[in-house]
């Protein structure tokens, strides 16, 4: 039999939306010692996603696995132990606004998410005392929680927030020798590595400069030796700058077996 529980919420509350969960169906996890709470809503919309093979009917199934599990011997109408090892707690919250409060009133339309925000409209007015915030992955969710004065954010966790963590593949070596620079212009590589110094790296690529002239270069161990990358077309496609070039080269290189690209929209981070 269920058990029911007393335990109240005494820290923050954040409210999951299903972007979040279809993202990361450990993220209610995530929540340290604060209060996790899952709309109603937001169960039926998983559900809608448990069949396919896509990530994201995965993450639907593993979720809806991970909130049986925690709801074993409890009602999940009370706040339980998420057992996330910080005395996290979960509950799903029914959408118990009165019509003419709720969001699909406010907004003149009726929609999901206008049944998610009105849980987070429900929980503030429930605790007034804690802080409650709506955590989605769509931005025009968060701007219509704004609206309704709910604090809102992104789900964050697993992002890298700090540009230098990330392995650019490439380097930009300054007083290069120009004979080296010279020597990979006209025979296409040059076996003076040296010129590399300490950012020497397997399949990695370069920038090479000095005071007169520069060169885009790869080094690979294997052949041992830098050599020139130009700024080809491949398929139709001609690289605008260095990153663009390297990204291709290192595409329809048969040596290198996987390639990672990141970057903004119309731009490419090696």
């Amino acid at each position: 039999m269920a058990k029911k529980l007393s335990v109240k919420c005494e820290n923050k509350i954040y409210v999951l939306d299903t972007s979040v969960l279809l993202h990361d169906h450990n993220s209610l996890m995530n929540f340290q010692d604060n209060c996790v709470a899952i709309p109603i809503t937001v169960l039926e919309e998983l559900d809608n996603f448990k069949i396919g093979n896509d990530t994201k009917n995965y993450e639907a199934r593993e979720c809806i696995r991970t909130i049986d599990r925690l709801s074993n011997g409890h009602t999940l109408q009370d706040w339980i132990p998420l057992d996330n090892g910080h005395e996290g707690r979960l509950k799903i919250v029914l959408n118990n606004l009165r019509t003419d409060e709720s969001a699909n009133k406010l907004f003149n339309e009726y929609k999901n998410d206008h049944l998610i925000l009105d849980v987070a409209l429900l929980l503030q007015r429930e605790n007034p005392e804690l802080k409650v915030t709506m955590v989605t992955k769509d931005i025009n969710l968060r701007i219509k929680a704004k609206a309704l004065d709910i604090v809102a954010q992104d789900y964050e966790t697993g992002k890298v927030h700090q540009q230098k963590m990330l392995y650019t593949g490439t380097s930009i070596v300054e007083d290069v020798n120009a004979d080296v620079i010279r020597k990979i212009y006209t025979d296409g590589k040059s076996r003076k590595i040296s010129a590399l110094g300490d950012s020497k790296s397997n399949n990695h690529f370069y920038i090479l400069k000095n005071h007169s002239s520069s060169a885009l270069a790869f080094y690979s161990e294997e052949h041992g030796h830098i050599s020139r990358v130009d700024k080809d077309y491949y398929y139709g496609i001609k690289p605008k700058n260095a990153e663009q070039a390297f990204a291709l080269h290192a595409i329809m290189n048969p040596d290198i077996k996987l390639v990672t690209i990141s970057g903004m929209a119309g731009t490419c981070l090696l």
